[in-house]
């Protein structure tokens, strides 16, 4: 196992358009994502999103920084487990979300890098990156039925 790069391909019942919504805004993040999201989605936009209660003890805080916002085709950030550290490309793993028409909805490929850039020692690579597939395993099913909910709403 490599335990260099998580990548997935699923296909959305929607236009890109509605697809780069869902996966750029924190109010459409945080229907199928993380419980909050707070940050700007455009180059350089900074925030965070947060696993749980924000005021419980364990509550999860990940800074994240947009790299790229190109609607409706491309929406990439880095974001960093290291509390209260700015993301950076030294410190933190680059998320892509890359989407094209594909029939009548959108292919979305997603990759999330930099596992081995953070020199972290065998085991705790392989806890982290196991710990990632496992929640985008999880996450990215959720988006697609989030998505359908939106269409299908009047």
């Amino acid at each position: 196992m490599e335990l260099g790069s998580i990548e997935r391909e699923i296909h959305i019942d929607a236009a890109p358009e509605v697809v780069y919504q869902a996966i750029s805004t924190p109010e459409h993040l945080r229907e199928w994502w993380p419980d909050e999201a707070e940050f700007e989605p455009v180059p350089g936009g900074t925030g965070a999103v947060v696993f749980g209660d924000r005021s419980a003890p364990d509550a999860k805080v990940v800074p994240l920084t947009v790299v790229e916002a190109d609607p409706p085709r491309r929406f990439s950030f880095r974001w960093t487990h290291d509390r209260d550290e700015a993301p950076t490309s030294a410190n933190s793993l680059l998320v892509v979300f890359e989407l094209a028409p594909s029939g009548t909805g959108t292919l979305l490929r997603f990759t999330e890098t930099g596992f081995r850039e953070r020199g972290w020692e065998a085991a705790v690579l392989e806890e982290r990156y196991q710990d990632h597939a496992n929640g985008w395993n999880f996450f990215l099913p959720r988006l697609g039925a989030y998505v359908a909910r939106l269409v299908s709403t009047p």
